[in-house]
Parts: C-alpha cells; structure tokens; sequence
C-alpha cells in the first residue's frame, strides 16, 4: 500500500538544492546534514550565517512571489544555474516551515523583482508601494480609462536639480508619504496630470508635476516606448533614481535604472 511519503516524494526527488525561506537554526542545521543537498537560506537577515544567502528585504505575502524572488535572486547570486531543479521550503500557515514546493531555475520568467528591490537606493518597502500604487493603476486606470503615470525614487535632490515644474507642486510644504492610503489615493488622481512624481529615498513624495528631458542618448529601451520610458531611462542614467512607469498604451509597468530596463509586468498577472 503507498503511504503519503510515496505520493508526494517526487517533488523532491533528484532535487539537488533547497532554498530555505526563513528557516529557524535547528531546521538549517538539520538540512545542513543531508547528504548531496545544497542549501540556500532566504531571509531578511542571515542570522543562521548561511553560506549561500540572498537577502529577502520584504515577506512577500504571495508565496509565488516570494519564491520568484528567492529564485531570481539565487540564480543572480551564481548559487544555482538555468536548468537546475530546485525544492523551496517555506512559511504558509504557520511560524515554522510547512509547505514546499518544486520549479526549474530558468523556466520561470524572470520579472527583475530582485534587482529592483536589492539595488535600488531607495527604501524596499517604498519601492514595494509605488509598485503597487503603478499596478492598481494599470488595472483600474483613472475612471474606467487607461492612464500612464511615471514615479522616480530615491536621489531626489539631484533629480530635482535635473528637472523642472510644469505646474503648482501640490507637494511643495506637504510631510506625506507614499504607503498611506489616503495618499496613494491623492497619487492616483494627479497621475491624470502630466509629469513625473519624485519621491525621497524614505518615501516622502517631493513633487508632483515634474518636466524630465528625455534623452536616447546612453539609454537602453526598446523599440516603441514612448516619451515618458525615455524620460525614466534618462533621468536614471544621469541619478541613482528608480523609475517606474505606467504605460497608458499598453498598461504595462516597467521599472528603470542605471538607464536600463530592468523589470517589466503585466498588472492582470501580478
């Protein structure tokens, strides 16, 4: 007669490495025991001073997400290869690991979700906001219709030496922060305006209504972005900024930095 053990041990058969998410002391110790496993812990800190680490710097509250992100970030971290079939440990209904789950390093679409909250200066959790802010816009749009809207974190003195105001700052003598809710809900309306929002490293929103020059010249972007992509590639070239963007187009996000594409998402999907 099969016994639950002979059901589910396919998942992790011939799997080679285990990434941990999270995992207590005596759980990475008695991993760290396994014959012919490597182990990689994901975390926000390596408290269990893992050998292979990759920096977990929010709890995604979508497991799917949190494993991307681990694998994306094992995978950029040279721990594993494309091809490499890996088993994931995590935290779902409890305070200890307990469930796990198996994917194919590669075979998941890599979305750039950990380059942008590890090398970003701006604060993860403020990425995470503004994130969310662009994705409830492309599904929702401004009354029903499509609207883009761009937003630059972090290094916002120098991003607002290298722009310029098209209107009245609605921000100007203003201590609020992207995060709350009545806030993002005054974002989601001026995004009808024109212009950027340049927002502080912490999250504190600087300005609305921001001219960026755009410029092609050491910006990487494809074909057929518009103006407002060239300006995010621009102005992260020229800063240590993050850009986001909502295209009005094809309500698709996408994430600049260093003058590069570095994240591209599909709001229905995220």
């Amino acid at each position: 007669m099969a016994t639950v053990r002979d059901l589910l041990g396919d998942i992790v058969d011939e799997v080679e490495t285990v990434l941990l998410f999270s995992p207590s002391s005596s759980y990475y110790e008695r991993c760290q025991e396994v014959e012919d496993i490597s182990t990689i812990v994901v975390a926000p800190d390596n408290g269990v001073g893992a050998e292979r680490y990759v920096e977990l710097p929010l709890e995604f509250a979508d497991l799917s997400e949190r494993i991307r992100f681990g694998i994306e970030g094992a995978l950029d971290e040279d721990h594993i290869e494309e091809g490499d079939e890996v088993a994931c440990a995590t935290k779902l209904f409890d305070d200890v690991i307990d469930s796990v789950s198996r994917a194919r390093a590669g075979d998941l679409d890599q979305s750039g979700v950990y380059d942008l909250f590890t090398n970003s200066r701006g604060d993860p959790e403020v990425i995470r906001d503004v994130l969310d802010v662009a994705v409830e816009l492309g599904q929702k749009g401004q009354k029903g219709k499509p609207v883009g809207a761009l937003f630059v974190i972090g290094d916002a003195g120098k991003v607002m030496n290298k722009s310029r105001p098209l209107s009245y700052n609605p921000f100007e003598k203003s201590h609020v922060h992207v995060g709350d809710p009545i806030v993002n809900v005054m974002l989601k309306e001026f995004s009808r305006l024109d212009g950027a929002f340049v927002i502080s490293d912490g999250g504190k929103i600087v300005s609305a209504y921001r001219y960026l020059e755009p410029s092609a010249e050491g910006v990487d972007i494809p074909k057929g972005l518009g103006t407002r992509h060239m300006a995010a590639g621009s102005i992260t070239r020229d800063t240590n900024a993050t850009a986001v963007v909502l295209s009005e187009s094809d309500r698709l996000v996408r994430a600049f930095k260093g003058g590069e594409l570095i994240l591209e998402l599909d709001p229905e999907e995220y």
